[in-house]
């Protein structure tokens, strides 16, 4: 799944030597329309598009208000982090988690986890520069 999202942000970040705040967007928007057409889920479905979707729309937000990349990406973090954490109420229908139909309930998405976790180091990295 990441494969997908990755390919397809570094396509949308192709030839950059730095990346302004909607460079940002386009490339996480990118690994998000990616993520989607590989996996055919959506939010709600205890997938990683549960911090992904957030985090795309928070960033989005805070490009409107003219934040720098670092923000972004830190209001980003912050969205996949919600997102991330609602999952543990959910049954995962979409997945390999979706094997464990209503055990899954309970426990935190994977791959909601590993997404914030991206952001999170991605807005870290920014903030040090």
């Amino acid at each position: 799944m990441y494969g997908t999202a990755f390919l397809r942000a570094g396509m949308a970040s192709a030839g950059k030597q730095s990346l302004e705040t909607p460079d940002v967007i386009a490339l996480f928007d990118a690994a998000l329309e990616g993520v989607k057409i590989r996996g055919k889920a959506q939010a709600g479905e205890k997938t990683m598009l549960d911090a992904l979707i957030p985090a795309v729309e928070a960033g989005k937000q805070a490009a409107t208000d003219q934040l720098p990349p670092a923000q972004v990406l830190q209001r980003m973090a912050a969205a996949a982090e919600t997102g991330m954490k609602s999952t543990i109420d959910m049954v995962a229908t979409k997945g390999r988690a979706s094997y464990l139909g209503e055990r899954s309930a309970g426990h935190q998405d994977p791959g909601a986890t590993s997404c914030w976790l991206i952001l999170q180091a991605f807005a870290d990295t920014l903030a040090m520069a």
